[in-house]
């Protein structure tokens, strides 16, 4: 009787022990899917910041112009002087809508940041200012200029591609600037990577494949303005 009893609690024990959560890998990130009304840091932020602000003698590329490294998250956070829910205490929103044009970042003779991109700023500090991302669809059959194109070269090259002094002495503000770089057979080669060129964006990973594919198909389809 004694050995029966003995036996139903080890059973009972065993079940109980092996009910636990699933061992989650260290350093992996379990993947979101985007929220249409939420800005993420990494999707939509630090594109921004990226292609506007961290080249060198700027706030990134080894420069940290007035102590300000826009690098990382944790350094935007830091010595931007971001401040989650405050937008109006965020020394980052403060610079990029002062309307001293000696005081607005980017500096002159770059082009200020667009009013799309000065409203994703602030909606991110406002929800929070988090470190945060998701995995955004990306369909390899929207190939048009305005639904794929022009958001892609947007986010990632017109920071650099823009202003009065643009990287490379290369525009690509609008249609007729970028179909002339894909013609030329540049585009394509700088977004893969590939050996004979310098590789875009600059001093950053590759897009994504499907952005590339993206890219590749809409100048086969022969880069129309659509």
């Amino acid at each position: 009787m004694m050995k029966a009893i003995i036996y139903s609690f080890l059973v009972i024990f065993s079940i109980v022990a092996c009910q636990h959560d699933p061992i989650k890998k260290v350093g992996v990130v379990e993947p979101i899917t985007c929220d249409p009304d939420t800005v993420y840091f990494e999707n939509d932020i630090f594109p921004i910041i990226q292609s506007n602000c961290t080249f060198s003698d700027c706030h990134g590329n080894g420069s940290a112009q007035d102590g300000v490294d826009l690098t990382s998250y944790a350094s935007i956070i830091s010595t931007a002087d971001v401040r989650p829910f405050n937008l109006d205490g965020s020394d980052l929103y403060e610079v990029i809508t002062d309307t001293d044009l000696d005081k607005r970042m980017p500096y002159m003779p770059n082009d200020p940041l667009s009013d799309a991109q000065i409203a994703m700023i602030a909606k991110w500090i406002n929800q929070g200012a988090l470190n945060n991302r998701c995995d955004r669809d990306c369909d390899t059959n929207i190939t048009t200029f305005s639904g794929a194109i022009s958001p892609i070269i947007q986010a990632n090259c017109q920071g650099c591609h823009s202003g009065g002094e643009p990287f490379g002495d290369l525009y690509l503000t609008n249609y007729n600037e970028i179909k002339t770089i894909a013609e030329s057979g540049l585009l394509s080669k700088v977004i893969k990577h590939e050996a004979d060129v310098t590789p875009m964006p600059f001093e950053r990973p590759k897009l994504m494949d499907c952005q590339i594919r993206q890219i590749e198909k809409w100048i086969e389809e022969g880069m129309l303005d659509n």
